[in-house]
């Protein structure tokens, strides 16, 4: 039921980094992709990085050169690299995994706090 957990958030100051984990239960072989998603007060939900099991990773415009989304397959772990935080990064980071034949999984979030 929790195949995902997540770690790593905390709160920073503007232009500093912090590293992701999202540690999973299963063979992340197994999903057909992963990403990261974030969460606002007030705003949907929208998507941050994703990797499929071939290495192909997609960005939103505004994290593109500041994240960096790769994965661990010997340790079962997703991560996101983010550097360069600013105020607007902050959020609740949430783990995401699917696969076609199977469904989705998500994690219960990491907060990002990034001050002024």
């Amino acid at each position: 039921q929790e195949d995902l957990v997540e770690s790593g958030g905390g709160l920073v100051q503007s232009g500093g980094s912090l590293r992701l984990s999202c540690a999973s239960s299963r063979d992340i072989s197994t999903f057909s992709g992963m990403g990261w998603y974030r969460q606002a007060p007030a705003k949907d939900r929208e998507l941050v990085a994703t990797i499929t099991i071939g290495g192909w990773q997609n960005y939103k415009a505004s994290v593109k050169g500041r994240f960096t989304i790769s994965r661990d397959s010997a340790k079962n772990t997703l991560y996101l690299q983010m550097n360069d935080l600013r105020p607007e990064d902050t959020a609740r980071y949430y783990c995401h995994g699917w696969t076609q034949s199977s469904g989705e999984c998500w994690g219960q979030g990491t907060q990002v706090t990034v001050s002024s």
